[in-house]
């Protein structure tokens, strides 16, 4: 019996191991010829399905809504003015109201021109006999341009970063004067990590606007850039990119060739600065554009990356605006002399500003018409020939009901007319469970209709089940990427709060990754970290909006990346 026993033991080892190199043959020989990718893939794509499997998922029933055919008017969507901090209060009746761009009126390094105001108005200036000071408010050059443009709200001065958004306001028929072209120098710059940069300047004897667009172009560099819509160095870099391929006509057959194909190898345009230095340090981009005074300032960028200046010069020129009585004209015109004193230059200086004093702008002037329509063609172009698949989550769980509901399906209405109709949309809801309220299909005239029906029938009510209206967006997704493999698939998410139900962050994050799917998220009145987090796996934006301010950054956010 022993030795029938120990037979029949060995007998099972030599089926275990058989089994074994059966099965392992079998799931070598089954993944022959794949890319790990592919293996990876392959696997995130049965979690997701188990996943999917585990989550409560409904159909609603398709209703159209009434298409709204007026484009989109940037001033309905602007926030009250109100939302943009004042940063030095005026001490007199007698003042002026400054616009101001952030990098000067802020704090810290960033506060020059706060500094430069509040010792003017000490400083008991007269003018017709009476003492003067000024209000200076902080607001994005972009952002301020649209105030302005639009008629919401007009101060009576201006000073962006660079001429740019000068001209534009000047194309809309705004009175607008020059009252000084300079009130401290700043430069707008590519900043190259040291390797890329000598790898670039070894192959094409030097490192420029042209070198980099032709780089780019031939896949030799991962540059992200800001959305020329909002951010100065974005609009710069535009232009001036778009002037590299025909400086005789900057929107002309030959521009447009160009810019399609440097920008189908343009990795993301970032919403903001901050989201483009985030992908910076994660390793995803060799380059990105800053301006000098940002980059002096940050020790990890100066001890680690070159920088290159290109196009007009960010000096910040000071405008006054519509037809001031001149009282008001002469206000402006002694703050412009007493910012330039060189007290006040040196301590720009010590801000870092006023570097790179021998920089010329190389970029030709630029007429605010045409300006305007090289943001409409990088709207038109900036995805080349791959299409956009996005699917929008919406929380409608019991904390959004009432107007945090109302903004944000007014948001998405608003939102969504600055879709391009070569895109394609869904929609989901969720609270404690998921509803498929739209599935993916073309941004036709039928497909909006279904969206805005959609979003009209938007109910709040249950828990908050986040990571299961992600998970099912995801599925979506990938079954549309299964019928068109070409188009580029995003996931915008609407939420107020924390995740209290269904799966969690850490059974989505693997996928998220995998996949690459970015996930802009937009938070009202909330600090929604989780949210954040997911975001940043993909280089996407995290917006915290409240619910004044919401349809505003939507649509700047949707102008970008669709």
């Amino acid at each position: 019996m022993a030795g029938k026993g120990k037979a029949f033991v060995v007998l099972g080892v030599i089926a275990v191991a058989v089994f074994a190199l059966v099965y392992f043959g079998i799931s070598l020989t089954s993944n022959l010829g794949k890319s790990q990718t592919q293996v990876t893939s392959e696997g995130a794509a049965k979690q997701l399905d188990k996943l999917y499997k585990s989550i409560s998922v409904t159909s609603a029933e398709p209703i159209k809504g009434q298409i709204d055919l007026d484009p989109a008017s940037v001033g309905d969507s602007l926030p009250d003015i109100s939302k943009f901090p004042i940063s030095v209060t005026n001490t007199t009746d007698s003042f002026v109201e400054i616009f101001s761009s952030t990098e000067k009126s802020g704090t810290g390094v960033d506060g020059w021109l706060n500094e430069v105001a509040a010792d003017f108005n000490k400083s008991n200036i007269v003018v017709n006999g009476k003492p003067v000071s000024v209000k200076i408010r902080n607001i994005a050059s972009g952002t301020a341009a649209d105030y302005i443009k639009s008629g919401k709200y007009v101060p009576d001065a201006f000073t962006p970063s660079n001429e740019l958004w000068g001209e534009m306001v000047k194309a809309q028929g705004i009175p607008i004067q020059l009252v000084s072209k300079r009130l401290t120098g700043n430069v707008a710059g590519i900043v190259t990590t040291k390797k890329k940069y000598d790898e670039l300047v070894d192959k094409y004897g030097s490192l420029n606007i042209k070198t980099v667009t032709d780089a780019i172009a031939n896949n030799e560099l991962a540059m992200g850039y800001t959305d020329p819509f909002a951010s100065s160095t974005g609009l710069n870099f535009l232009v001036t990119a778009l002037q590299t391929f025909d400086s005789s006509d900057l929107l002309g057959d030959k521009a447009v060739q160009g810019f399609e194909k440097f920008q189908a190898n343009v990795p993301f345009t970032a919403s903001t600065t901050l989201q483009m230095r985030d992908a910076a340090k994660s390793g995803m981009l060799d380059a990105f554009v800053l301006e000098y005074q940002t980059y002096v300032n940050a020790p990890d960028l100066k001890s680690g990356y070159v920088f290159t200046p290109f196009g007009v010069r960010h000096d910040s020129p000071l405008y006054a605006l519509g037809n001031l009585p001149q009282h008001k004209l002469d206000i402006i015109k002694k703050f412009a002399e007493f910012a330039e004193q060189d007290k006040y230059q040196r301590l720009a200086a010590d801000k870092g500003f006023n570097g790179l004093p021998d920089y010329r702008s190389e970029l030709n002037a630029v007429d605010g018409t045409l300006l305007s329509s090289a943001q409409k063609l990088w709207k038109e172009k900036k995805n080349g020939n791959k299409p956009i698949a996005a699917v929008f989550v919406a929380d409608v769980s019991g904390s959004m009901d009432g107007e945090p509901l109302n903004r944000l399906k007014e948001s998405l209405l608003k939102g969504q007319k600055y879709l391009g109709r070569d895109n394609s949309i869904g929609l989901v809801s969720y609270s404690s469970e998921v509803s498929v309220n739209l599935p993916i299909g073309k941004y036709d005239a039928n497909q909006q209709s279904m969206f805005v029906g959609a979003v009209n029938s938007l109910q709040a009510g249950g828990g908050t089940a986040t990571f299961d209206g992600i998970a099912v967006a995801m599925k979506m997704l990938q079954d549309e990427l299964k019928v068109n493999p070409d188009v580029k698939p995003v996931i915008f998410v609407l939420s107020d709060g924390e995740t209290n139900e269904g799966h969690s962050l850490d059974e989505v994050r693997g996928l998220i990754e995998t996949f690459k799917i970015p996930v802009y998220t937009i938070g009202y009145n909330a600090n929604i970290q989780a949210l954040q987090s997911i975001s940043s796996i993909n280089e996407a934006a995290s917006i915290n909006a409240d619910t004044d301010d919401v349809v505003y950054k939507i649509g700047n956010l949707l102008n970008v990346q669709m």
